[in-house]
């Protein structure tokens, strides 16, 4: 095997694949790349067996092959390569020489047989979506999973629900529920997965932030495979039925706020510099007829602030772990945020009214001094 590659396409693509190598794991052969230049383009290949990422990079190749490297060591070598053409070679023993310029490294690979393939995943009854909306209902949601919940695997994935033109992103973790919603461009057969938290959250980081570039998605029982550009990633499954979301929400309330959503994100912001990282001091809202006060008391200080809100219904005193407010106020793009509380002992929705997102937190108990 013989190719010749540009150095920051090559980097490109090893940066892309590298998300899919483990920090951890009993199989040596996971901590590596496949150079795949079996046909006329190179492929670079990742693959941790539950997370498995393609991507084609531009390439000549002089002498066909395939080879694997060890990621880390690879991707660090191409980095401090000189700008220019990286010509790399397979020679006896699996060791492969890389050369750029005046710099020479040589590399022990391993035999491209012993690497794990991305399995073959047929092209038929996918959606298709823009990148920028994939990746944005990813990241206005990805904050709200379980991550590494091992005693319920389903709180460490994001359902993906399919119904005929809209497209239902939901992630939870027992303290909170967030939901988005949009319109795809045409109709597609009902449908529910549960993908893992990991691959969501990678796969936000390759998207670009384009409404013009396309991503498709395809399933089959076990797996499911994003395809957009010239990469393609692909993810098992959590298999088994997800929470029924559906019965966890509630249109009834009692109280309904309309806020800024700048100015409470400041005055939470401003409250948290008295928490404690582990501390678990709630930020109180005290709910009046034309204002909300923003109160913390912990063992480093307290505050209050005052804000200004448009109320409907009763007055309310509730309280909230911040950080589950903040997350929440950071993927809002409306300049006001609408929040609806039932009671103090009740979770209250952030929603909007066509409910193209609706975001669940359930209170803290806390004591008034």
């Amino acid at each position: 095997m013989k190719i010749v590659c540009n150095k920051n396409e090559l980097a490109k693509g090893l940066q892309i694949v590298s998300r899919a190598i483990p920090t951890k794991t009993t199989m040596s052969i996971l901590e590596y790349i496949l150079i795949d230049a079996t046909g006329p383009e190179v492929k670079l290949i990742g693959n941790d067996m539950e997370l498995g990422i393609e991507t084609v990079i531009k390439c000549d190749v002089m002498e066909r092959g395939y080879i694997a490297l060890g990621a880390r060591l690879f991707l660090d070598v191409v980095r401090k390569l000189p700008e220019t053409d990286v010509t790399i070679t397979l020679g006896d023993n699996s060791i492969v020489t890389i050369n750029a310029l005046k710099a020479e490294f040589k590399i022990p690979g391993r035999a491209g047989e012993e690497f794990n393939f991305l399995p073959d995943i047929a092209r038929i009854d996918g959606i298709e979506i823009s990148q920028y909306s994939l990746k944005n209902v990813i990241n206005q949601t990805i904050f709200a999973i379980s991550a590494g919940n091992d005693t319920n695997r389903m709180m460490s994935g994001e359902l993906l629900e399919i119904n005929s033109d809209i497209l239902r992103v939901v992630a939870l973790d027992g303290h909170r529920i967030a939901i988005r919603k949009i319109n795809l461009s045409g109709s597609y057969p009902s449908k529910k997965v549960v993908v893992p938290g990991k691959t969501m959250s990678e796969l936000s980081k390759i998207l670009e932030d384009s409404t013009e570039k396309k991503a498709e998605i395809f399933f089959t029982d076990k797996h499911v495979m994003f395809s957009f550009d010239r990469t393609t990633v692909v993810s098992r499954l959590i298999e088994g039925n997800y929470f029924n979301i559906d019965q966890m929400l509630s249109s009834d309330y009692e109280t309904k706020v309309s806020v800024s959503r700048k100015e409470l994100t400041d005055s939470i912001d401003r409250a948290t510099l008295l928490v404690k990282e582990g501390d678990k001091k709630p930020v109180i809202f005290e709910i009046n007829d034309n204002d909300m006060e923003i109160r913390i008391n912990s063992t480093i200080g307290s505050m209050n602030e005052s804000i200004d809100i448009n109320k409907q219904g009763k007055n309310l005193m509730i309280g909230f772990n911040p950080k589950f407010v903040m997350d929440v106020l950071k993927v809002i793009e409306e300049e006001k945020a609408d929040i609806y509380f039932v009671n103090p002992k009740a979770p209250c929705f952030f929603k909007n009214e066509e409910e193209s997102y609706n975001y669940l937190i359930l209170p803290i108990n806390f004591t008034t001094v």
